[in-house]
């Protein structure tokens, strides 16, 4: 298992009531998205966000990292895809596991906010860990491998889909697919459109993800 470099804003350990885990996409670093916490950070005090850089440089293109190859966009095999993103998501558990021993809190207190390809290991990891955390957002991404979730899932946390309508990424269909593949396999399931939006993250959907994590953090 790799270890996962971090940073990290918001309440100190042995402060902290709640964690966030902001997940970056394909290509970025932690430092993507940590700056999130200063737009939402003060809406939820006693909270602190950590966000890692994924274990591998990558490889198709991008100034950061990848948690694992896209072959469609870097070239790569199927089968390396697939052992990265196995790879991947032991790592994030040892790196979720770790940091709520060191801040001395329960799974039920830790929320994943991924975006892009953290969006899809979001989706990936938290279904398949021993004990349900608080939720998951997942923005402008997709579920890897629906026809696997309902038999794979060992626990069942609510799940906000957040996607903007005109993302030439990631396509919209697959909000829709993912949500499809969750609401049938009991996951308490939400979703938010963000109109005219393409591959990030707009005003809105960071207000509804802020409402989501408010409800189950505080």
């Amino acid at each position: 298992m790799r270890d996962l470099r971090y940073g990290q804003a918001g309440a100190a350990v042995g402060q902290a009531k709640a964690l966030v885990v902001f997940l970056h996409g394909y290509g970025a670093d932690g430092a993507d998205l940590l700056g999130l916490a200063d737009v939402i950070g003060p809406h939820l005090p006693g909270v602190a966000f950590l966000a890692p850089d994924a274990p591998e440089r990558c490889v198709g293109g991008g100034f950061g990292y990848q948690w694992f190859p896209i072959p469609w966009l870097d070239g790569s095999p199927q089968a390396a895809a697939e052992a990265g993103l196995t790879a991947a998501a032991r790592d994030l558990n040892g790196f979720l596991d770790a940091r709520l021993a060191e801040y001395g809190l329960e799974p039920e207190r830790l929320a994943l906010v991924g975006f892009s390809q953290g969006a899809m290991m979001s989706l990936e990891v938290a279904p398949r860990r021993d004990r349900a955390i608080a939720g998951v957002v997942a923005i402008s991404g997709r579920l890897l491998r629906p026809e696997s979730l309902a038999a794979e899932a060992r626990v069942k946390p609510p799940v906000l889909l957040v996607h903007g309508d005109q993302d030439p990424v990631v396509p919209f269909d697959d909000m829709g697919k993912a949500g499809d593949a969750l609401v049938a396999a009991g996951f308490p399931t939400y979703g938010h459109v963000m109109k005219g939006t393409g591959h990030g993250i707009a005003p809105d959907g960071l207000g509804v993800t802020l409402q989501f994590l408010k409800e189950r953090l505080t």
